[in-house]
């Protein structure tokens, strides 16, 4: 008769067994089979946060995977139908980044003479040149996501969708173009969006310049004399040279000073200058000389020297280098005084425009001074700031120059700091929808929770217009077309543009697209169109209805998926794709795109380090693949902790989980397996608790079902950590409570066991799908091998009836079987050894639970009976005594006199005032003292003969003293477990029978003898002899014992 079951190998190398299970899936089509047995069902949308396939996946991006891909499986289970287009982002500067690396190019001018066509025709080739890895490790991980239908943001279907959102946008007022001062990258060439700054590395500390420099009036005005000089101060020296004015808050408080103790450069120690009162001591230090006070509004319209005389003041109009009144102006830090650079500055180009100042940017786009600015003409402005200082050093301008450590911006896509600087951009005006904003937060569940009004609602609340023009070549191009009377037209669709047109568009990128010209419908000159290309995070963000080419066609297919029930990325997402996502849809459809989002947190190093290269700690998630498996890394990332709190990487964590969680379950298993073909027992049907003659069975049957109920509730609330644990403690009671308490019921053959076991094992292996897929697949297939065809086409687990008054009395049974083990441990005797009695603390409902279960607590403990003592004081005596390092501070010498006290205290009495939350009263030197539970140390003393040990309320007490027959039958248990050692050592299988010949000491042959009946059956012994002195000795408690095993 052939087997039940294939055999489970104990030795099971996890990732071999996944690759089959892969070549399994794909040959059977599982994945695609699990979508087609929900067609017509309930649809829970995921939506794929796209990647870019320009260079090789990390170990980052396995957690956003595997957690991507849990929930969907568990939907799926539950009877919803889950569709998962896959998608990849291909458009942005890192990809022009990284085909400029490969070409060669230091600077955006290189790839104009490269030619556009063939720069964007290399960015093509390489977005998709790690595809391969990507699709591997995507498969290799369980990952299950369609790529044959993926979408790709460089497709022209999905350009033309992009096009229409932004003529809708345009359409609704909310495009437009103006000119600002916006975060630019001189490297690159290119504006950044505000929520780009959000970006891991967009901020870094950096040491500059930080220089006071005085700025001579022109004559006495106002409060001011000849002579006085405004002192201004900032960390930007190099934007000194095009310094147009200074700012004053009108209602501060300002002072003409002189002296202080603090650093002055030589010259300057006399110099009367002009700064905030209440900054003069910060500044310019103890003992300065005020000699005016005036308010700032008295300094309007005074003319002063500007620090470099480059750009004369009229450049600028009439109130160049004049001194002008500022709302953000404030005493905080730096002098009161604002230097202006009304191209390099929010605030101060928006106060330049209050005043009519004209912008002059003698900054070229790549961040060198154009020929304007003299000797510093064509050098980078951040390299120049050194030089700069010197010159005002030279020219007697510094109070003082040092140091100054703070926060800077840097382009996150290649590290160059970047320059706030006056440019035309394209924006969307979404802080006019702002309260829009908020209120489709407000419809999304955040996980964790306080994202949601913490790091991304702050950010929606201080929301900026979004700069969405980029001056580079490899993206979606801006379907803005202008004339040269700058009528503007916004274009939807292809069609449109051919219609205005008459020419075919082919590929929608640059250059391409530049090329098509349609007479302006407003003057009949030509239009063109503007050269910028848009934002990648729009791209990305306009995925849910561009992924259809929606409203173009499949309008329905849109629809239907709209808005995802989940989204899951890293937690700087909330400025990233979470952003995009919400402003795009909110824009267009006055709703969020996402009910669901799952943030997860950064991967360091086991010592809490980044990872880098350059540091030697990257994890390649090959290796770890090769090493642990899928499943294990799986495991890890879903279950060590909450996703969100972030992950200090650890091997030998993984390694741990396999060994605690994946190995027990799968040794469980593989024990089911080896009695259940020992025993020839096909695969029983589910158990009926009602039916069930067993405590333990239905026990264990009632934990499934809670912890079926906390899996359900955890998953649906997208708690994968809860619930990954949950199972993973009903692994543990199923394996070292379950299976071990009925082990000799499965050497029986007993039927409940064996279908409560199986039952509890599909179980668990269909509540483990979504989490460890391979593993589990490979063990529901062999426990039901006429049942589905995977695991992953099952329906998950729903809750059966419980039998929770059983839960609690197994509960309490355990934990007096743990106090008892406890006081095994101290007492060393060993479990084999019976001992006469155990004495239980218990009363009440807690009684009646452990006599319910007597034979379990008596069997677990090896004892002979069970009694109950009401109290634990009942179980020794208390002692107590003064705890000296509390008592001593207060005490002093009077400690001897306060020992004496306490050891003339009731202990009883005071352990039961301590356990009632009452104080205990000395008299010390005359004097009334009260004492608390921190003052006192009490400790239980067992009565002779016991062993005890107490946790709470709670105690057992073990009676130790052993007779001749106790003696005896301890030494038959360890001859039974010596026996078993030699059975495995011969090789014999657990249902071979044996003659068993026994030789040696004579205590131990007694013992054998008086026992003979109880060591055969526990060894499958058909026959036992005494003559087996030539045997193998083994020994026993310093005795020797002689053993020979033959199979029969």
């Amino acid at each position: 008769m052939s087997a039940p079951h294939s055999p489970v190998d104990p030795q099971q190398s996890f990732p071999k067994l996944e690759e089959q299970v892969l070549a399994r899936w794909k040959e059977e089509r599982i994945f695609e089979r699990t979508v087609e047995r929900r067609a017509g069902a309930r649809r829970w949308v995921f939506y794929e946060g796209p990647p870019t396939a320009n260079g090789r996946p990390g170990v980052h991006h396995v957690l956003a995977r595997v957690f991507k891909d849990i929930f969907p499986r568990y939907r799926t289970m539950t009877g919803h139908q889950v569709e998962r287009k896959g998608g990849w982002d291909t458009h942005g500067l890192p990809v022009e980044l990284a085909v400029e690396a490969e070409l060669g190019f230091d600077k955006k001018e290189d790839i104009e003479e490269y030619g556009i066509a063939r720069f964007n025709a290399k960015c093509r080739e390489s977005v998709f040149r790690y595809l391969e890895d990507w699709s591997r490790l995507t498969e290799r991980i369980g990952y299950w996501v369609d790529l044959d239908d993926a979408y790709r943001t460089l497709d022209d279907s999905y350009i033309e969708s992009v096009w229409w959102a932004l003529k809708t946008i345009f359409d609704k007022g909310l495009l437009y173009e103006s000119y600002k001062v916006v975060p630019h990258c001189p490297r690159d060439q290119v504006t950044l969006s505000s929520h780009e700054l959000g970006q891991p590395g967009a901020y870094r500390d950096v040491i500059d310049p930080s220089v006071y420099v005085r700025l001579p009036v022109r004559a006495a005005a106002g409060p001011l004399r000849d002579g006085d000089e405004l002192l201004i101060w900032t960390t930007t020296p190099w934007t000194l040279p095009t310094n147009a004015a200074v700012a004053v808050d009108p209602e501060l408080t300002y002072v003409r000073a002189r002296g202080g103790d603090k650093p002055h450069e030589s010259g300057s120690e006399t110099a009367v200058v002009v700064l905030a009162e209440a900054l003069v001591e910060r500044v310019l230090g103890e003992g300065a000389e005020i000699l005016d006070r005036f308010p700032g509004r008295e300094l309007e319209g005074i003319g002063y020297q500007p620090p470099f005389d480059f750009i004369p003041g009229s450049a600028y109009g009439e109130r160049g280098h004049t001194v002008l009144l500022g709302d953000f102006v404030t005493a905080d830090d730096g002098t009161g005084i604002v230097h202006t650079a009304i191209a390099f500055g929010e605030d101060d180009f928006r106060l330049g425009e209050e005043y009519g100042l004209t912008v002059v940017n003698p900054v070229k786009p790549n961040g060198t001074y154009d020929e304007r600015i003299g000797d510093y003409a064509g050098r980078f402005v951040k390299e120049a700031d050194r030089d700069l200082v010197d010159d005002l050093r030279g020219r007697g301008r510094l109070l003082r120059a040092e140091d100054y450590e703070h926060a800077y911006p840097h382009c996150w896509r290649c590290g160059t700091p970047l320059l706030y600087y006056a440019k035309p951009s394209w924006y969307i005006r979404t802080s006019e929808i702002r309260d829009r904003l908020l209120a489709s937060n407000e419809s999304v569940t955040w996980y964790p929770p306080h994202v949601k009004h913490g790091r991304f609602g702050n950010w929606l609340e201080g929301n900026v217009d979004w700069a969405l023009s980029r001056e580079r070549y490899w993206g979606t191009p801006l379907p803005i077309w202008r004339c040269v009377h700058g009528h503007v037209h916004a274009i939807g669709s292809f069609a449109d543009l051919e219609a205005r047109s008459g020419q075919k568009l082919d590929d929608a990128h640059r250059p391409f697209v530049d090329e098509v010209t349609f007479p302006c419908e407003q003057c009949g000159e030509t239009a063109r169109r503007v050269p910028e290309v848009i934002d990648v995070w729009f791209d990305s963000g306009s995925m849910p209805f561009a992924q259809w080419h929606a409203p173009h066609e499949h309008e329905e297919r849109f629809r239907a998926r709209f808005p995802a029930d989940y989204v899951c990325e890293a937690l700087d997402q909330t400025r990233g794709w979470f952003y995009s996502l919400l402003a795009i849809s909110t824009l267009l459809f006055d709703q969020s795109s996402f009910k669901n989002v799952v943030c997860l947190g950064l991967i360091l190093d086991a010592d809490g380090q980044k990872m880098s290269k350059s540091r030697g700690n990257v994890v390649v998630p090959d290796e770890v693949l090769d090493r642990f498996g899928a499943d294990a890394l799986r495991w890890y990332f879903f279950t060590s902790k909450q996703p969100w709190d972030g992950y200090r990487f650890s091997l030998e964590t993984i390694s741990e989980m396999v060994r605690q969680f994946l190995l027990q379950l799968w040794n469980t298993y593989g024990f089911y397996v080896m009695y259940a073909n020992a025993n020839g027992v096909a695969p029983p049907p589910a158990p009926d608790p009602a039916a069930l003659e067993s405590d333990l069975d239905r026990w264990v049957l009632s934990r499934l079902s809670a912890t079926v109920e906390t899996v359900r509730e955890r998953m649906d609330d997208y708690d994968a950590t809860t619930a990954g644990r949950a199972i993973q403690a009903f692994v543990d009671d199923l394996s070292n409570w379950y299976v071990r308490r009925s082990r000799r019921r499965f050497w029986d053959g007993d039927a409940d066991a064996f279908a409560t076991l199986r039952h509890c094992l599909v179980s668990v292996a269909q509540m483990l799908a979504p989490f460890t897929p391979f593993l589990v697949d490979e063990i529901y297939r062999n426990l039901d091998p006429d049942g589905e065809a995977s695991v992953h086409l099952c329906d998950f687990p729903v809750a059966a009836p419980r039998d929770e008054e059983l839960e609690f009395a197994m509960g309490v049974a355990r934990e007096a079987v743990t106090l008892g083990l406890a006081a095994r441990g101290q007492s060393k005797i060993k479990l084999r050894q019976p001992l006469r009695a155990a004495v239980v603390v218990a009363t009440g409902r807690e009684r009646a639970a452990i006599e319910r279960l007597a034979d379990v607590v008596r069997d677990e403990l090896n004892v002979k009976e069970l009694r109950f003592a009401a109290a634990a004081d009942e179980l020794g005596r208390v002692e107590v005594k003064p705890n000296y390092r509390a008592l001593g501070p207060r005490f002093g010498k009077s400690m001897p006199l306060v020992a004496a006290a306490v050891a003339a205290l009731d202990p009883a009495g005071v352990a039961r005032a301590l356990r009632e939350g009452r104080t205990v009263g000395i008299v010390v030197d005359g004097a009334d003292h009260e004492l608390g539970p921190d003052d006192l140390i009490t400790a239980m003393q067992p009565l002779e003969g016991y062993q005890l040990e107490r946790e709470g309320s709670h105690a057992v007490a073990l009676e130790l003293t052993l007779d001749e027959e106790l003696l005896r039958e301890g030494k038959a248990r360890e001859i039974v477990h010596a026996i078993q050692a030699a059975r495995k050592s011969a090789g014999l299988d657990i249902s071979d029978r044996i003659a068993l010949a026994l030789g040696g000491e004579a205590t131990l042959l007694d013992a054998a003898r008086a026992h003979e009946s109880y060591i055969a059956r526990e060894t499958l012994a058909t026959t036992v002899s005494y003559d087996g002195a030539d045997a193998e000795p083994v020994a026993i408690d310093g005795a020797s014992l002689n053993i020979a095993v033959a199979r029969v």
